[in-house]
Order: C-alpha cells, then sequence, then structure tokens
C-alpha cells in the first residue's frame, strides 16, 4: 500500500508540472504578446512626435510669416501715413493735392475734389 501511494503522490506531482508548465506557457505567450504591443506603441509614439514636431515647425514658420506681413503692414501704413501727412500740410497751405489740378494753386476755397482723395487715403 506504501508503493501505491507514493505511486500516487509521484503521479499527483507530474499532473502538477504539467498544469504548471502549461500555465508557464501561457505566460510566456502573453509576455511575448505585451512584448509585441508595447513596441508597436513605441513607434506610434515615436512617430506621433515626430509628426508633431514638424507640425510645430510649421505653425512657428506660419506665425513667423504672418508676424512679417504685419510688421510690413504697419510700416507701409506709417509710410502712407505720413504721405498723407505731408499732401494735407500742402493742402492746407493752399496748393491742390488732387489727380485733376495737383500742384495748382488754391485761390482760398476748398477742393472738393482733394477733400475727397485726402479722406480716402485717411480710411
Amino acid at each position: 500500500m506504501k508503493e501505491k501511494s507514493f505511486l500516487d503522490r509521484v503521479m499527483e506531482f507530474e499532473q502538477e508540472l504539467e498544469s504548471m508548465q502549461k500555465q508557464f506557457r501561457e505566460l510566456i505567450g502573453f509576455v511575448a504578446q505585451m512584448t509585441e504591443e508595447n513596441h508597436s506603441l513605441q513607434l506610434e509614439n515615436h512617430h506621433l512626435r515626430k509628426r508633431l514636431e514638424e507640425m510645430d515647425k510649421q505653425i512657428d514658420e506660419e506665425v513667423q510669416t504672418i508676424n512679417t506681413r504685419q510688421h510690413r503692414k504697419k510700416t507701409n501704413k506709417i509710410d502712407v501715413g505720413e504721405g498723407v501727412d505731408n499732401l494735407a500740410r500742402l493742402y492746407n497751405e493752399g496748393f491742390h493735392v488732387c489727380n485733376v489740378h495737383y500742384g495748382g494753386i488754391r485761390k482760398g476755397e476748398d477742393c472738393l475734389f482733394c477733400l475727397s482723395f485726402l479722406n480716402k487715403q485717411n480710411v
């Protein structure tokens, strides 16, 4: 009877080992799957970061372009403003600044062409 008990215990131990080996294979499969998924996510993360950097550069370039355009517009407005101021000064000194009588002397009367021209330039 002792032998039978011993053989039964060996067989139980063998079954437990087989069960543990099955669990170990399943665990190895799960680890392999998680490793593949991790690698895939790392690649995707790398590509997304690269794309984000490209978009940041593109946005920075667009902002610089817009700032440059705005600066040019401000500069142009300043130059145009000075020209309009000079024409208004000439008009107040008694000269025509309209394209009809440009440079001619006004004889104390207001010229609707000049006033219209100056009002367009101020807008």
